[in-house]
């Protein structure tokens, strides 16, 4: 449910389906397998048994399914480790105590430098005459990853550390310095892209590689999805019915007169006229009305999502303006209007925008195309407010303040404007619900605030 203050002037008729649907983008990926560092950075750990057996089958025999395969196991290696990664640096920097943080440093190197050995000794495996150049590349892919992984993610530690143990951490720091010290010089050795303090274009090229790379070996966790409109059949059947209803009702009306005054009289002429007339406005209104009424019932999309090309389920999609009287007790309370608001929202209607999702997945079909235990699915949306802050005041008002006992002076405050998400997730009988307050103004959003 998006809450939206009615001085941004956003209703049916200047924010129609194809508008929201148009700022906002959805994509699904899978979520990431778990495993610890710690795990990764042992040799009997299933991702690296998966991509070694992958390296080896690739080198006995070189065709489209083992090199399928082969770069499969690259992604969701690297993957793997991207996630375990992330989840040690927030454990991490979670850490009060000295002492712990000591023994978490001295844990994140080891294992760091224990898994970019293992995948790093895999490549004499395919480095062979047999396997071509553009096959090898893909490993450097991954391997180039990681590297600007293990780099961003060691200088994030070690900025924690200064703020946070800035003298008991000196030889702590000085530890992780001499791992980014070793990633670089492998980096020149490989002739990688690397961060240049001089770079006259802001180092432009680096930041692009360095998004390419984070698309391609992330590119199998994400879902192919199809979309196509959901409500086509229905709409052509309630677009009949509407047809039908007002083809009655001329034909009543010409049925009625004929009876009374004849066939080839004018009053029957007039009358047929005037039905004709009546029967299109009848059928453009009751089309808006069952559309209106489908908006509401239906959904507007359906996508079909795939991995692999096999279908593992769909997600449905809809989007309507609603009244108070439409949203559930519990959301309305999580809103928790003010009483100034409430006041308010007698004349000028606060609006209420509801964006539904019913995703459904088939779990068989799923673990017959991955390997992985998948423990489900991440939605990321996204949701562009220009339109939103279209028509909003400026950004800056001035104000009148005492200044001293006979002056004043102008101050500039700055005019905010709130908009209010509340989402609710169920799956079966689990249902959770978060509120969102994004406070912004002309300039853009200034914060978000969670409740």
């Amino acid at each position: 449910w998006i809450f939206v203050p009615n001085s941004l002037d956003l209703n049916p008729l200047n924010y129609d389906k194809e508008r929201f649907y148009r700022d906002i983008r959805s994509n699904v990926r899978l979520i990431t397998p778990v495993y610890t560092l710690t795990e990764l950075g042992s040799e009997t750990n299933f991702p690296y048994d998966s991509l070694k057996n992958a390296c080896q089958n690739l080198a006995s025999e070189v065709n489209d399914k083992t090199v399928v395969e082969y770069e499969a196991q690259i992604k969701m290696f690297v993957s793997i480790v991207k996630s375990a990664i992330r989840d040690k640096v927030f454990k991490v920097r979670r850490e009060s105590n000295i002492n712990q943080l000591t023994i978490s440093i001295s844990n994140y190197k080891a294992a760091i430098e224990q898994l970019s050995a293992l995948y790093r000794n895999l490549l004499p495996i395919i480095n062979i005459p047999q396997i071509s150049p553009l096959i090898i590349e893909l490993f450097r892919f991954g391997d180039e990853f990681l590297c600007n992984l293990i780099e961003r993610s060691t200088y994030v530690l070690i900025q924690f550390m200064q703020k946070k143990f800035p003298e008991q951490s000196v030889n702590l720091q000085r530890d992780l310095f001499v791992l980014v010290a070793k990633e670089m010089e492998y980096k020149k050795q490989n002739s990688y892209l690397m961060v240049d303090t001089k770079s006259p274009t802001n180092n432009q090229q680096f930041l692009f590689r360095i998004g390419a790379l984070k698309k391609y070996i992330e590119s199998d966790l994400y879902l192919t999805a199809k979309k196509k409109k959901n409500t086509f059949l229905a709409e052509q059947v309630s677009f009949s019915l509407a047809a039908g209803m007002s083809m009655i009702f001329a034909t009543v009306i010409a049925f009625s007169f004929q009876r009374k005054f004849g066939t080839l009289t004018m009053p029957l002429f007039i009358a047929l006229v005037i039905s004709y007339m009546f029967k299109d406005r009848i059928k453009d209104l009751l089309r808006y009305y069952f559309a209106h009424k489908l908006s509401s019932k239906f959904f507007d999309h359906k996508t079909n999502i795939s991995i692999k090309n096999q279908t593992i389920g769909w997600i449905k999609e809809g989007f309507d303006f609603i009244p108070d009287n439409k949203v559930p007790e519990k959301i309305m309370e999580m809103r928790n209007r003010s009483t100034l608001l409430e006041a308010e929202n007698r004349r000028f209607t606060e609006k209420i925008m509801l964006f539904r999702k019913r995703v459904r997945l088939n779990g068989k079909l799923l673990r017959k195309v991955n390997s992985y235990i998948v423990p489900g699915i991440n939605d990321i949306v996204r949701i562009n407010l220009s339109d939103f802050i279209r028509k909003m005041d400026n950004p800056e008002i001035p104000l009148f303040a005492p200044n001293g006992e006979f002056n004043y002076e102008i101050i500039h405050g700055e005019k905010i404007y709130y908009l209010n998400f509340i989402i609710q997730c169920k799956y079966q009988e689990l249902v959770q619900y978060k509120r969102y307050r994004i406070v912004l103004n002309k300039q853009g959003i200034k914060r978000m605030e969670t409740f």
